[in-house]
């Protein structure tokens, strides 16, 4: 086994099971006129059942479609590099890839045949640049993207009085948190019936919070906690550059004050305190179970909130920040092609397939998430349509060129090692968030380290 692959490759799955406590795939690999396709969203896996059907019934070449759960999945994926017995194809992830590619296992598209001829202007929004390596070689196949807005059931806003203009239109600042925390401290309802800002409020004993928790955030860098504020700053990028920066800016002085000030919110009992919810209840889990109002929450589950009974769902979109504008994490994932794959031209092919209006077409129709590719896009949207959901909360930020992308980095286990953590020990108080300036130290050598010739 390639050495390098090794010992990087034990601290990916180091980081894997510090995580999720999951162990070693042990999935037989199927015959070599299968392809072997992993993704972890099981809303869209009818969608790319489909799909498989449509390519089998053209190439001849079937595909075995196996979905884990998130956790499950990338420790099952790390651990199948590690073991030789990693599938063919898999959903990739902008946080994830630069260290996949910088390991060897991912094989270049561009050097595939059924691959090589994927163009930039294919896929919409710039998402195909994300995914070229510093090497010039392109290593995903876009699939969709997703930006971020809160989901909430129009019948609790109304019953407290707060229209739908007023959510549209939240301000956010570092003085006193502006309209938002306004919204948000009235949505939250103590156990006597009192709300968060008026007299006699009881921030120890909530019984509905205005704003949903989804842990630290560390991990993702805030995607979906408190990247839309941090995003709203103006100036303040992550990276000093991106994809592929060398250098980045948890020191800066805003952005500390930002996390200070989000994770404030728990304390002024306007949002969940770390630990109060079991650690997999999330943004949905809170608004299905009316622990919570505004779900801030990705494009991704649209379908999933859709499923809740009795509740008239609507989406706002993040609040404008410090700098004028709304901010959204933007992230999208693409399919990529392993070097374990028996037959890797086969694999390519059904790569290319999954890139075409014709997958993405069925994808989009599906109404999940937002395909890649403009047909799929425009047929996601008159899904939406139909089913009477606007969903302008998520696409304005596209339309206003107001997303902020994901940190693409080598080292990124790594790192993800040291920010999940950190990030949680300032939401649970144990930490100060000026301490993100030792973290930012540590984080750039590990990109010094990864940088050195």
């Amino acid at each position: 086994m390639n050495r390098k692959l090794s010992a990087i490759g034990t601290s990916l799955l180091a980081t894997s099971l510090l995580f999720t406590g999951c162990g070693i795939a042990t999935d037989t690999p199927d015959a070599p006129d299968v392809i072997d396709y992993w993704l972890w969203d099981s809303a869209q896996q009818p969608g790319y059942q489909q799909c498989a059907d449509a390519f089998e019934r053209e190439s001849g070449i079937k595909v075995k479609i196996t979905q884990y759960g998130w956790n499950d999945y990338w420790s099952k994926l790390t651990a199948g590099f590690i073991a030789d017995r990693a599938p063919d194809v898999f959903t990739n992830h902008l946080g994830k890839y630069p260290q996949f590619a910088e390991l060897g296992v991912l094989v270049p598209l561009d050097e595939l045949d059924p691959t090589k001829g994927l163009q930039d202007d294919d896929f919409a929004y710039g998402l195909a640049e994300l995914w070229k390596g510093p090497d010039g070689h392109r290593y995903g196949a876009p699939k969709d993207w997703d930006t971020v807005g809160y989901f909430y059931d129009a019948k609790v806003t109304d019953a407290a009085g707060i229209t739908a203009e007023q959510l549209s239109t939240m301000e956010w600042n570092l003085e006193d948190g502006g309209t938002f925390e306004q919204v948000i401290a009235h949505l939250t309802v103590d156990a006597n019936g009192v709300r968060g800002d008026e007299p006699g409020f009881d921030k120890t004993r909530v019984r509905v919070f205005g704003l949903t928790s989804e842990g630290g955030g560390g991990e993702n860098l805030g995607q979906t906690q408190w990247g839309p504020y941090t995003g709203s700053l103006g100036d303040w990028q992550p990276l000093d550059k991106n994809p592929w920066g060398t250098h980045f800016n948890l020191d800066d002085p805003r952005f500390q004050q930002t996390i200070d000030w989000y994770f404030g919110l728990a304390e002024k009992g306007y949002m969940p305190k770390h630990g109060q919810f079991n650690k997999d209840t999330g943004a949905f889990q809170q608004v299905a179970s009316g622990q919570a109002v505004l779900g801030l929450s990705g494009s991704w589950m649209i379908s999933s909130f859709q499923t809740l009974k009795d509740i008239d769902l609507k989406v706002a979109p993040t609040p404008i920040g410090p700098s004028g504008q709304r901010s959204s994490p933007f992230n999208g994932l693409a399919d990529s092609v392993t070097r374990f794959a028996d037959d890797k031209d086969a694999a390519a092919a059904w790569v290319a397939f999954m890139a075409t209006d014709q997958c993405q077409l069925i994808i989009g129709d599906a109404g999940v998430v937002f395909p890649a590719r403009e047909a799929g896009i425009q047929a996601s949207l008159s899904t939406r349509q139909a089913a009477g959901l606007n969903v302008d909360a998520f696409t304005i930020h596209l339309a206003e060129g107001t997303t902020q992308t994901m940190a693409v980095t080598t080292n990124a286990a790594d790192i993800a090692a040291l920010t999940g953590p950190a990030f949680e020990a300032i939401y649970i108080g144990q930490r100060p968030a000026s301490d993100l300036t030792k973290l930012n130290e540590q984080v750039n050598r590990l990109l010094e380290l990864s940088t050195r010739p």
